[in-house]
């Protein structure tokens, strides 16, 4: 069974920095995607960013293209999103993900609890 526990959330103004992370155990992610979401108070939770364990190959939705950088970490088994340049409206829940590549394509079935960040204008 795959375990997943985001921490890194936080208060930041907008204009600085936050990197979140999320341990992952469980199993062997080698044939995984991991990805991050967000979800805003009355909103629906949406994509962020995605990874592709093996490859590291990267997605990104284009709200925070150039500002995010997602990666992953082999030996500690954590999933990294750096945040830069943060505005408000990035406010919410972030909640990582993780499910194999052979599942339905921008599905997944494994969830972390979340954690909140906050952008202050």
């Amino acid at each position: 069974q795959v375990q997943l526990v985001e921490s890194g959330g936080g208060l930041v103004q907008a204009g600085g920095s936050l990197t979140l992370s999320c341990a992952v155990s469980g199993r062997t992610f080698s044939n995984y995607h991991m990805g991050w979401f967000r979800q805003a108070p009355g909103k629906e939770r949406e994509f962020v960013a995605r990874i592709t364990w093996s490859s590291g190959l990267t997605y990104y939705a284009d709200s925070v293209k150039g500002r995010f950088t997602i990666s992953r970490d082999n030996v500690k088994n954590t999933v990294y999103l750096q945040m830069n340049s943060l505005k408000p409206e990035d406010t919410a829940v972030y909640y990582c993900a993780a499910d194999l590549i052979t599942y339905r394509p921008g599905e997944f079935r494994s969830w972390g609890q979340g954690t909140q960040v906050t952008v202050s204008s």
